[in-house]
């Protein structure tokens, strides 16, 4: 497995927030980083096998947002929102005096990357936005406004993977029990008590609750600052977060610099383990690198 450090950095309000950063081998340091951000209930953890692809040949910093994992629950739910969220990752850029990345944004990953766009044209050398646009499908809203925050726990791993199947089967729909076990693991803890418990505060599901909050700033004016680097957009071929007509809107929008991928036979969201999402990271960082 890649070798990473867990490191920690504060947010504003004085959260310790986590982060997994996997190093660079030497001759290699001086290439953009890629920064991995995932998305609404995950973790570090979604992105491991994509760490183990790329980890040596790039750095690799993969935060945790507040309330996920090894990061710290924030006292007021209403800072679970894409601007606070992306207020703590400007905290950790600044730490880091991390001056060219690459983002990897999953869903509010994405979100998030298209909020920075605009402000950071001279550090993004390259942005992937994982099945996620500026307009958002509500019939995918409504779905996840159904499931994140509800709690409960499982007594085995194996009851866990298998609510999975029964949940999101339609999304994964070639999975079998070693897949879901796996994706257990990562959206999942073991507590205190034996019980396997979702691994994220069950609060981040509060805004969503608020009426009117979903609709947002519009995001498509933000597509124009795409424009600069090399990026990449994934679409699930069942999704139902992202349709085509936003995703050939997206490409016609940004141009040239952009490829659009759809990656057949799943939902929302790619993993960014299938053939067809490595290949086109991989032709992604490689425009990177020639631009650098």
């Amino acid at each position: 497995m890649a070798r990473y450090e867990d490191k920690y950095w504060w947010s504003n309000d004085g959260l310790r927030l986590h982060y997994r950063d996997f190093a660079a081998y030497a001759g290699n340091d001086a290439r953009p980083a890629l920064l991995c951000l995932p998305g609404l209930t995950r973790n570090a953890r979604d992105f491991a096998n994509l760490a183990e692809r790329y980890a040596g040949a790039w750095r690799v910093i993969c935060p945790e947002m507040r309330g996920r994992a090894e990061s710290a629950y924030a006292k007021d739910p209403m800072t679970y929102v894409p601007l606070t969220y992306v207020q703590d990752l400007e905290r950790l850029l600044t730490d880091l005096a991390l001056k060219r990345f690459v983002a990897i944004g999953t869903s509010l990953g994405g979100i998030m990357t298209m909020i920075m766009a605009p402000t950071h044209r001279d550090r993004l050398a390259g942005a992937l936005l994982n099945d996620i646009g500026p307009t958002i499908e509500k019939a995918g809203l409504d779905r996840i406004r159904a499931y994140v925050g509800s709690g409960g726990g499982y007594p085995t791993w194996v009851h866990a993977a298998r609510a999975l199947a029964e949940n999101q089967g339609d999304i994964y729909p070639g999975y079998g029990l070693e897949d879901w076990l796996a994706m257990a693991k990562r959206l999942y803890r073991l507590n205190n008590h034996g019980r396997i418990v979702l691994d994220y505060d069950l609060r981040i599901a509060e805004p969503l609750k608020v009426p009117g909050n979903e609709a947002g700033v519009d995001m498509w004016p933000v597509l124009t600052a795409f424009r600069d680097f090399p990026c990449l957009f994934l679409r699930g071929e069942c999704s139902d977060i992202m349709s085509e007509a936003t995703a050939c809107r997206m490409l016609e929008t940004v141009g040239n610099s952009a490829e659009l991928v759809t990656v057949p036979g799943v939902g929302h969201a790619p993993t960014l383990d299938e053939p067809e999402a490595v290949a086109a990271i991989d032709r992604l960082l490689e425009r990177v690198l020639a631009r650098a």
